[in-house]
């Protein structure tokens, strides 16, 4: 998938790329399996804002998408399609016996190609099977943390995880951020990478842009007032406080631990902070 360079016509033009779109094949979603998504602008049901910098952007429907998968089904790509709310593509997908799911896309997915999901499934990619069924050093996405429950690590564009070992009914993985932890050899996960890995060079450049995708701008702590942030007053120049950067409710942000959930610590067996310590 390549990325897509606008002639410099304008400033804004000089630095955008976009997503080249070839791997999608219909604009049309399937309307049984999208919903309406009302723009909450970052608040919560009390109204407060519970999310900054979040607002306006264009209307968009919410895509169903089955993170877990019934077992012992045949599945074939119908289509491959944008999803406005992910940074994945998605796959429309029809069972044997004709009902239609929308899944996360890999990148070996095209309209026409099938793939399996249960026990009795070769290894090959997109097919979905529990990490006991994968060789040692094959590439996953999609992993479940708990069997039954679906899908909910590695869903990211490009991102997949390796099966590093299996042993005493826990399999190690090291996920992308650099993480290794244990998860259940029961847990399935889909074999291959998580489509559109192009992602992360694509340059915004333009506001409006940012704007379009429900974005609003960020003011920095130290051009406000003191009283709106630990970083506002001064005089107007580069004051060096002494204190450590701070959130505007006074929470330490650099270097200071926000996972306290003492009971998942003894599943990690590495820390992906460890390496950028060295």
């Amino acid at each position: 998938m390549a990325i897509k360079v606008y002639r410099p016509t304008t400033p804004a033009q000089r630095q955008k790329t976009t997503q080249d779109f070839e791997q999608i094949t219909t604009r049309k979603p399937l309307k049984s399996l999208t919903k309406a998504k009302k723009q909450q602008a970052g608040k919560n049901n009390q109204g407060r804002i519970t999310v900054r910098h979040r607002g306006g952007g264009v209307k968009r429907h919410y895509r169903i998408l089955t993170h877990n998968l019934p077992k012992d089904l045949t599945l074939t790509v119908e289509e491959i399609e944008y999803d406005p709310n992910r940074s994945a593509r998605i796959a429309r997908v029809k069972d044997q016996n004709g009902v239609y799911y929308y899944v996360l896309a890999d990148t070996n997915m095209v309209k026409g190609a099938t793939f399996k999901t249960g026990k009795e499934v070769a290894v090959e990619e997109s097919n979905r099977t529990a990490l006991e069924n994968i060789p040692v050093g094959t590439m996953v996405y999609a992993i479940e943390l708990t069997p039954g429950r679906g899908a909910q690590m590695v869903r990211a564009a490009g991102a997949s995880a390796q099966l590093m070992a299996k042993e005493d009914g826990y399999a190690t993985l090291k996920m992308p951020s650099g993480e290794v932890r244990k998860v259940l050899v029961t847990c399935e996960a889909s074999i291959g990478t998580v489509s559109n890995v192009q992602h992360q060079n694509i340059k915004i450049g333009a506001a409006g842009r940012r704007r379009r995708k429900g974005i609003r701008p960020t003011v920095r702590g130290v051009v406000m007032n003191a009283t709106d942030h630990p970083h506002g007053g001064g005089d107007g120049g580069r004051h060096g406080s002494g204190k450590a950067p701070r959130t505007p409710w006074g929470q330490l942000t650099l270097g200071y631990r926000t996972r306290h959930n003492k009971q998942t610590n003894k599943y990690i067996v590495r820390s992906r902070h460890e390496g950028k310590r060295k």
